[in-house]
């Protein structure tokens, strides 16, 4: 027995072992296939010279060939006097020319936040990321309210500080912080990095973000540059190296190339790994196949490159693509233009690239610096969008400005082309594939390999959508902003977005509107069959007309979430079909229908969908819903199915409230009882009801029920007649024998009271209920109960109620007690409910619920209205939530359609000049303000919005003014000294004692 124990021992140490090693190889197999999994870049968004301020106006600008080098703009300085076409001449340049972008002093901090006060001192490249990390984010159909505390990180490449030199405000204007208000603002965790290696900062970010990405440092990037050129400091300092061209072009390639042209500009890009965003359904632009970052090292000059150094990065970005280099089709060099770098940098691309590339097949070579310049640390970025669009379109654009190709390159013993006109992209070895290089002047190389999106992701993407069988017949457009004059202004531009796409379905723009953007408080909704009925209606809204299907509404800042009731119909709100368009359209909707029918099958004779949509035969079940064997579970399991519905649309009730029936369902949602329980209940509810003896009546009486009771009691029928209902301030159900409920009736009416016989089949909440009520009990007592997990207002107590419901006992009273509806109305009202909605078939406790509140108190919704199209009234209602400020659950509303993102008008800014003043200027507003100066440092008194209690001064001081401080100088540098300090603060405490 010992050998055999033994051997066992050994045999399953053996397994325990094979299984380590296995799960250790499945580890290391995870390890290295995350290593070289690929990026999708799921966003983007740009501001580029000429115009270029969306990605369709740049793909315009490089499909046409465009040339956007202009003139330096007037705002910036005075070109003329800067200008000597004398390289050597002291503080001059030697061009005129650049690639400037439009509006750089406009901003809107308010939109992000900011104070006026603030704005003026940020860096206007930092403003200017904001906006386009914000458009990027809004391309990819990414929200802020998401990504907040999200592992998402940032890498952002900036070289200069022109606006410094202009202003004096050292944190704000602080590279780092630049780049980290974007996480700040957003609520990002991952890391958050500024990166300046000159000429290939943004490059070298796409490579940092892709290892944070592949490394699960982080789940989302963003990634960019940005440059701005606002004094000619920085041109002259070019100019005195000779980087710079005299016309401001590059001339990349050719024989003219003299150096580079100096631009502006700002690209951002978002970026996931590959199975991320195929499995969030996210439209991918292009995907990243491998990048690589060296220096040049050792060479002639920091500044000359190293042509040996470029075919290494090359070659190492192709080795962890793994790729070879015949697969990479066209390859959008760094190109700047000079009569040195473009030779190297030509040779060493074919050098690699030219390996085994057949003849018929070579390898183009273009660069965006010849239409828009060099954008220095947004120069890769912008390289890397000019092909993503070029993969979209499969088109190569034209490479301008190539009239003598560069006599330092022999041209014909390379397999290159420069494209100089429009060409298609043409590809025998599919997918696609460009490489990307940017050099920095200080010898920091960056190279990237993009892939467009291959056939098989977007038939695997179109997999991951289940088979849009369920077809709406209506959609729903929401649009927000922070400003009235925004939202107008946003609606204007899906007018004429649609207009120039006709192409779009209508469902997938509501799904990236409705799924893709932030919620502000000035909201629209818009509910519409087509995009031609979608666009007359944003028509028809600019205009001022009020239409059935749109909705507006501004919020107020109260911070308070919006609190929703849901009010669950009684018995008599049945109807045949009812639901019948949501079971057939609406897979939530019919799996809960389905799963109640299936949980009441022990419990009734005929199955619950055969009672709800009978055939019409002369042996249907038509009239079984109108027994209440079958109505009050039929109720039930609607009712229930409309609440599945609403909640996986993110519509969820802070508290529920039933009117008899409906306080089953009421219960069952507040997790009193479970489904099953529920139905087992309300079916014992219905049965035995419906084997009491018929003859009872039920009246609703049109007076209080103070006056009913007293009608009750002089008549001496209180043991016949019961109250069954308080539905109003004055109007009261009455429910019992029916010879004594017409005795009452009679009375009422000789004095001038109105009445109405209710159409039912039994006497309900009456004393004709007692002989069922031991055999209920059993049943009842059979239940498991639990205290409500949300607040529910009982019909029995008026009050909002906690243990008492989970009994048996509750639910044997609540058949007999009277349904105290205008008491449960007013205690929801007076907890602070005033939006309601209606769980049910018809709206009639929306009808009720208005007579027991103050008048225009409430915003009342039903789930469903007769004769109105079910999903139309269901859009209708969920319309109106949005607008109230409700949270809607846009991915969960769409979750059961296929339904693509697509690229939509971003948000309009409301931008206003935020630009500091010159020395001049502080001069003048001291001199014009000097009349409210306390004191001549400490300067006038301020107060900042939402700062109490403290006393706050501004001043404008510098070295000439006041004039005596120019005298306190060291080391010939004028000092601001303590003593003034000193006097500043005793003046400030003289004034605050005074």
């Amino acid at each position: 027995m010992s050998n055999v124990s033994q051997t066992n021992q050994q045999d399953f140490s053996s397994q325990e072992v094979l299984r380590a090693l296995q799960e250790m190889r499945n580890r290391l197999e995870t390890v290295n296939k995350a290593k070289t999994e690929p990026i999708a870049i799921v966003g983007m968004s740009c501001r580029f010279p000429g115009g270029a301020n969306d990605l369709s106006t740049f793909w315009r600008l490089l499909h046409d060939g465009i040339d956007a080098i202009t003139p330096v703009p007037p705002d910036r300085w005075n070109a003329d006097t800067y200008y000597d076409p004398d390289p050597d001449v002291t503080g001059k340049t030697y061009t005129k020319q650049g690639g400037f972008i439009d509006q750089v002093d406009q901003f809107d901090p308010l939109f992000f936040g900011i104070s006026p006060r603030e704005a003026i001192g940020i860096d206007p490249q930092y403003r200017l990321l904001l906006e386009v990390t914000w458009e990027a984010l809004e391309n990819a159909g990414q929200t802020w309210t998401n990504l907040k505390n999200s592992k998402t990180s940032v890498f952002m490449g900036i070289s200069t500080d022109d606006y410094a030199a202009l202003s004096n405000p050292i944190l704000v204007n602080n590279r780092s912080v630049g780049v980290g208000r974007i996480s700040h603002l957003l609520g990002l965790q991952g890391s958050n990095i500024q990166l300046d290696t000159a000429c290939s900062s943004s490059l070298v970010g796409i490579h940092l973000a892709c290892q944070s990405l592949r490394l699960g440092e982080s789940n989302l990037a963003l990634v960019g540059g940005v440059n701005l050129i606002l004094s000619p400091t920085s041109t002259i300092h070019r100019c005195k190296i000779k980087a710079l061209s005299p016309d401001g072009r590059c001339k990349t390639f050719d024989a003219a190339a003299d150096g580079y042209g100096q631009a502006e500009g700002c690209g951002v890009v978002v970026l996931k790994r590959l199975s991320d965003a195929i499995t969030d359904g996210d439209s991918i632009s292009a995907i990243i196949r491998g990048s690589a970052v060296n220096h040049d090292g050792p060479s002639s000059g920091i500044t000359v490159p190293n042509g040996m150094a470029q075919k290494q990065v090359i070659q190492e970005t192709l080795s962890n693509a793994r790729l070879e280099p015949h697969q990479v089709s066209y390859l959008e060099a760094h190109g700047t233009g000079t009569a040195l770098g473009d030779p190297i940098e030509i040779e060493a691309v074919a050098a690699i690239y030219g390996k085994n590339r057949p003849v018929d097949q070579p390898l183009v070579v273009g660069s965006v610096k010849t239409n828009i310049g060099h954008l220095e640390a947004a120069a890769g970025i912008s390289s890397l969008i000019k092909v993503v669009l070029a993969l979209q379109h499969q088109e190569i654009p034209p490479h301008l400005h190539l009239k003598q190709p560069n006599p330092h390159v022999d041209w014909a013993q390379l397999p290159i082309k420069i494209p100089s006109s429009l060409m298609p992209w043409t590809c025998d070895a599919k997918p696609r594939i460009a490489g990307i290089s940017s050099f920095g002047i200080s010898g920091t190389n960056a190279h990237l390999l993009l892939e467009e999106v291959p056939e098989q992701i977007k038939v695997q993407k179109a997999k991951g959508k289940r088979e849009d069988d369920f077809k709406r017949p209506l959609h729903i457009l929401t649009l927000s902003t922070k400003t009235e004059k925004a939202l107008k202004e946003l609606v204007s531009r899906y007018q004429n977005h649609w207009e120039t796409y006709p192409e779009l379905a209508i469902s997938d723009v509501c799904y990236t509107a409705n799924t893709g953007r932030a919620q502000f408080n000035h909201r629209l909704a818009v509910i519409a069959t087509d995009p031609q009925e979608l666009i007359q209606k944003l028509r028809q809204y600019t205009a001022g007309e009020e239409l059935v299907g749109v909705f507006s509404e501004r919020l107020t800042d109260s911070g308070s979430a919006t609190k929703i009731a849901f009010l669950f119909t009684g018995q008599g709100s049945q109807y045949l079909n009812m639901g019948k368009q949501l079971y057939a359209t609406q897979p939530t909707f019919r799996k809960a229908l389905d799963k109640c029918e299936e949980l009441l099958h022990p419990y009734l004779e005929y199955p619950l969908l055969e009672v709800l949509y009978p055939q019409v035969t002369p042996n249907s079940n038509s009239s079984l819903l109108d027994q209440t064997a079958y109505t009050q579970p039929a109720l039930f399991a609607l009712e229930y199915a409309l609440f599945k519905l609403w909640e996986s649309w993110g519509i969820k009730p802070k508290v529920v409230m039933g009117h008899s029936v409906g306080e089953y369902v009421a219960a069952t949602v507040a997790g009193v009882f479970t489904l099953e329980d529920g139905l087992k209940l309300i079916a014992a509810r219905g049965r035995l009801m419906q084997g009491l003896p018929a003859g009872g009546e039920m009246v609703s009486v049109m007076a209080s029920k103070l006056k009913v009771q007293e009608t009750l009691s002089s008549m001496s029928l209180e043991e016949k007649v019961a109250i069954a209902a308080i539905n109003g301030p004055e109007s009261t159900v009455i429910s019992g024998e029916a010879e004594a409920v017409r005795a009452i009736t009679t009375n009422l009416e000789s004095a001038g009271i109105q009445t109405k016989y209710l159409q039912v089949s039994h006497a309900f909440h009456s004393p004709l209920m007692e002989p069922m009520l031991a055999e209920f009990e059993a049943v009842a007592k059979d239940v498991t109960y639990s205290k409500p997990r949300i607040p529910l207002i009982s019909n029995v107590t008026s009050k909002q109620i906690g243990s008492e419901i989970s009994s048996a006992e509750y639910w044997v009273n609540h058949i007999r007690q009277p349904v105290r509806f205008v008491e449960s109305m007013i205690a929801l009202h007076q907890q602070g409910y005033e939006l309601f909605l209606e769980i049910g078939a018809k709206p009639i406790l929306l009808g009720m619920g208005r007579q027991c509140l103050p008048e225009d108190v409430g915003v009342w919704l039903p789930s469903l209205r007769p004769g109105v199209d079910e999903w139309q009234q269901m859009l209708l209602s969920l319309g109106q939530l949005y607008i109230q400020g409700v949270k809607v659950d846009w991915v969960g509303f769409d979750r059961e359609y296929a339904c693509e993102k697509v690229a939509l008008p971003t948000y309009p800014f409301q931008r206003e000049r935020y630009w500091v003043e010159t020395n001049n200027g502080y001069q003048k507003k001291n001199n014009g303000s000097r009349a409210k100066n306390l004191h001549p440092l400490l300067g006038e008194k301020m107060s900042l919005a939402g700062v109490e209690n403290q006393q706050r001064f501004q001043s404008y001081l510098g070295a000439e003014f006041p004039a005596y401080l120019s005298q306190h100088r060291v080391f010939n540098e004028a000092i601001f000294p303590t003593a003034a300090y000193l006097e500043m603060a005793q003046a400030a405490g003289n004034y605050q004692l005074n």
